[in-house]
């Protein structure tokens, strides 16, 4: 499997900690440089517009999919490669996990919960099989991961890591997955 495209679920807000904002911006710049395009949900507001600035910055391309009633509000990205505008924020979401061939979790509010929370449970219900990542910058996640152990411990879920969802702690750590499923689906084809 080769990531042509990472969807990448984040915070409309910079968070409290300038190293989430440099992180995004980090990853951007990586993602250009592998020929990783960004799939995202079209903001130029908090970590999204950061993300998307970096990836547009190093001359990479991004798709930005929002729906109508917050490009009305102008918090459209206005320099994406693609906008796609939608109706609904489920068709936000599908369309998102559509065109992406892996996910990256970073840190976010309700809303980057929201995508999670639903992309992790998509792939346990065997809707998609693609790898998702939780990018744990300055132990945000913890308190997540946590909690994903904790229903496991309790009974309603079997362990999640590694099955459904990786932890990585940093930018590097991600890049270097997401290299690492390239060269694993290419060996494993010239094995064959």
């Amino acid at each position: 499997m080769t990531i042509r495209r990472l969807c990448v679920y984040c915070g409309s807000s910079p968070g409290t900690d300038p190293r989430y904002a440099k992180a995004a911006a980090e990853l951007g710049k990586g993602m250009a440089a592998a020929s990783i395009e960004l799939v995202f949900g079209g903001g130029r507001v908090g970590l999204m517009g950061v993300v998307a600035d970096a990836v547009l910055g190093a001359g990479g391309r991004v798709i930005g999919i929002i729906p109508g009633l917050l490009r009305d509000a102008e918090l459209a990205h206005p320099g994406v490669t693609e906008l796609i505008t939608v109706g609904s924020m489920h068709e936000r979401k599908r369309l998102m996990a559509e065109r992406a061939d892996a996910f990256a979790v970073m840190p976010g509010g309700l809303g980057t919960l929201d995508e999670a929370f639903e992309i992790v449970t998509w792939r346990q219900l065997k809707l998609h099989d693609k790898p998702i990542f939780v990018v744990d910058i300055a132990g945000y996640w913890a308190p997540f991961t946590a909690l994903l152990d904790h229903i496991a411990a309790q009974g309603f879920v079997h362990p999640v890591e590694p099955r459904l969802l990786q932890r990585v702690s940093d930018v590097p750590e991600l890049l270097t997955a997401l290299r690492q499923i390239a060269a694993s689906t290419s060996q494993h084809l010239e094995a064959t």
